[in-house]
Parts: C-alpha cells; structure tokens; sequence
C-alpha cells in the first residue's frame, strides 16, 4: 500500500512564534512519532512561506500578522518534528498560499505518483490542514484521505471541532491517535 504522511505548517510561527498558541506545543512529540513510524520516502512536509511584500497580498491584508518569513526562525519547522523530518529524509514544500499549488512543478516533483492512503497532521487544523486536505482529495481521487485529531489544533477550539466535522463531511476520514 502507498501510505504517506503530509506535516502541514508545523512551524516556529504558528507554535511559539508569531501566530503561536497554547497547546501547538503539544503536538511535537506527537507528530515526530508518526515522521518516524513512516519513514524514510513516506513523508512530505509544507511550510507556509511569505516574503518581506506580506502585508501587501491578500492574504497579509486579511490577516495583518507578519509570519513565515522565508529564511526566518519563523518559517522554520518546529523542535523534534524538525529532527524527525530530517532523520527521514522527508521532502519539503514551500507553498504561498494555504493550500498548496500541486501545478507548480517545483511541488509536483516531489508528490508522489500515486498514493492509495494520504494522512495529514500539523497546523492549523481550520485553515492550511483542511485546505490541503482538499487538495491532496483532489489530486488523489482514490486514496483515503486521513487527519489525525490528535496530531492537528487550532488557536479557535469551536472552529478545530467544526472543520474536524467538515472534513469528515466531505469523506475525510477523521481519527484521534
């Protein structure tokens, strides 16, 4: 079975840093598990990532927090899940947007062909996870598509518990490891 695992955003700025929040923290050990229960060829992560221009895209005039800096501690992956994605080798996304551009063909080289189970951890469950879930659902009409509950937050707990809801409305599977 083509299993894989997609770490989303799990970034210095959206645990400690600029958009961090309570209990982001917590995932750590969590999500580092999984990297390494997966392995070598098996996980892909994303990292949002902005320039100096933020303030001035969309995005940056929605939400006026400047964060994920290319090149910043901020934009960096986080404490042990960062160890783990470099002790297997995973390959790295820099995606502009919350959901990442599986056209652009920098992404489409290091998505895999074809995939029958995709699971996603990391943050933040109601913006980037649930987009990229969508997405990865997309490009892989096939595959099972998972989120592990207890691998993925929010800052906003209602609106953690209503994407879960959505994801599983659209035939995402939702599990609580």
């Amino acid at each position: 079975m083509n299993r894989y695992l997609f770490v989303i955003d799990y970034q210095n700025d959206f645990v400690d840093g600029a958009l961090g929040f309570p209990g982001a923290e917590k995932l750590d050990e969590k999500i580092a598990a999984k990297v390494r229960e997966y392995g070598e060829g098996k996980v892909l992560f994303t990292r949002d990532t902005h320039f100096e221009n933020y303030l001035d895209t969309r995005e940056g005039k929605n939400l006026p927090v400047v964060h994920c800096i290319k090149g910043t501690k901020g934009w960096e992956v986080y404490g042990e899940t960062a160890k783990a994605l470099n002790e297997v080798n995973a390959k790295g996304i820099d995606k502009l947007v919350f959901g990442m551009d599986v056209t652009d063909p920098a992404t489409a080289a290091v998505l895999p062909e074809s995939a029958d189970e995709i699971e996603l951890v990391g943050l933040v469950s109601n913006i980037c996870v649930v987009s990229n879930a969508v997405v990865l659902q997309s490009k892989y009409p096939e595959a099972t598509i998972i989120v592990d509950a207890a691998c993925t937050d929010s800052f906003d707990k209602d609106l953690n518990a209503k994407v879960l809801d959505v994801l599983a409305g659209f035939q995402v599977k939702v599990i609580n490891r």
